[in-house]
């Protein structure tokens, strides 16, 4: 593919939020889908979605069957519909909350029904510059695309937190999300699991399953919550509050109180004690001091004084909690004057509009969207106000639809 340089969007991210935000801006909004792109280094998009996802061992998803990647919230049922879902077990309770493969495969058809493949553009966003007229965007591959807008659909996937502790280039310790993870065991051995919410949780759940010695560490109790915030944040129950608070520091601290972090759903904790009963997990309450390594094995020192002998370890540690985007973003704010919050995330407008050429969602979207804004219900919301602003654009950058 040859990428036009002349464009209406360009999608910085081909993950859940990019993919949304595309076949949404094509099939509500009109954008002729040669006037976008993504841009993505994977091979496909969704790719690291993909890969984090089965790593975990992931069964089904924590969001309910609403949230996905497709127009009309209620398709992944009507998708299911033609598979006998209620025999097929596709939808686990509570919610309806989807199997991950079914989940996976219904975005495969929403990638194919708006040719999104053919959008992709695989490459690193390097740099970026502003006009009011226009964004101009450097690629890994050295190429530049101009276009009208553009959108920064990132999160913090490529950024796993590692701990102090943990040990830089020693091959038998890995973070689960790292870019390329291949630290997965080959043969049975004993592994420390490191991380006390849902991640960590199914990965020491898979890998009991095929047979290893799993001790899982959290420094905190097994905390039980259906979901990382209150579905209240999705609509005016919690949102009301938020929407007319202006103080962008007050927001943040209503972020943080509201999610939970390090959590995980009943289901997982029950078979979570499930496991241990069993004694295929053993669970070890505390936070990781230090290690020693020898050609052996490696000892894990825990705060309660415990030193755990095992072949590897397997990081859940989630991801850091700075504004995501590094130093291409550091750069576009000083260059364009861009305002951010005390915490560096950036203050948008309601159209999610950080510059007039420049758009966010997820975790950059947050302060506008609240404590959803990094999940897929999050990317629904964000793809609404996009939505909105395609469709009052001049009629030069969108399809007029004749039906």
């Amino acid at each position: 593919m040859n990428p036009s340089t002349d464009l209406d969007w360009l999608i910085v991210g081909g993950g859940i939020h990019g993919v949304h935000i595309a076949a949404r801006l094509i099939g509500d909004a009109g954008v002729e889908s040669s006037r976008l792109r993504i841009v993505d280094p994977g091979e496909r998009l969704l790719e690291r979605w993909r890969a984090s996802t089965a790593t975990t061992g992931m069964t089904h998803l924590r969001s309910p069957a609403v949230h996905h990647l497709d127009l009309n919230p209620h398709a992944l049922m009507q998708f299911a519909g033609t598979r006998r879902s209620r025999k097929a077990g596709l939808f686990a309770r509570p919610f309806n909350r989807p199997n991950l493969q079914f989940f996976n495969d219904h975005c495969d058809t929403v990638i194919a029904r708006f040719d999104l493949d053919a959008l992709h553009v695989r490459a690193r966003v390097i740099a970026c510059s502003v006009t009011d007229e226009a964004a101009t965007i450097g690629l890994s591959n050295g190429m530049k695309l101009q276009t009208r807008n553009v959108v920064f659909a990132i999160g913090s996937g490529d950024r796993p937190r590692w701990p102090d502790w943990a040990p830089v280039g020693e091959a038998r310790v890995h973070h689960a999300f790292s870019p390329g993870f291949d630290g997965w065991p080959t043969e049975r051995e004993s592994v420390a699991v490191v991380g006390g919410g849902i991640s960590a949780a199914q990965v020491a759940l898979r890998l009991a399953d095929e047979g290893h010695e799993v001790h899982l560490i959290s420094r905190h109790p097994l905390r039980e919550h259906l979901f990382d915030s209150d579905p209240g944040w999705l609509g005016p129950k919690r949102m009301a509050e938020f929407q007319t608070e202006r103080d962008v520091g007050k927001r943040r601290a209503m972020i943080t109180a509201a999610r939970h972090k390090g959590s995980i759903p009943p289901r997982v904790r029950r078979a979570v004690h499930a496991s241990i009963r069993r004694g295929r997990l053993h669970w070890h309450e505390g936070a990781v001091e230090g290690m020693d390594a020898d050609d052996a094995s490696l000892a894990v020192r825990l705060s309660t004084g415990a030193k755990l002998a095992v072949h590897r370890v397997l990081m859940a540690t989630g991801f850091e909690g700075s504004r995501p985007g590094g130093e291409l973003l550091d750069r576009l704010i000083d260059t364009a004057s861009l305002p951010c919050a005390s915490c560096g995330y950036p203050i948008v407008d309601a159209a999610l509009r950080w510059h007039p050429r420049v758009y966010v969602s997820g975790p950059l979207a947050e302060l506008e969207l609240g404590p959803s804004a990094r999940n897929i219900s999050g990317a629904r919301r964000a793809a609404d106000r996009l939505v909105q602003v395609a469709r009052s654009a001049p009629a030069s950058m969108a399809r007029v639809a004749e039906d």
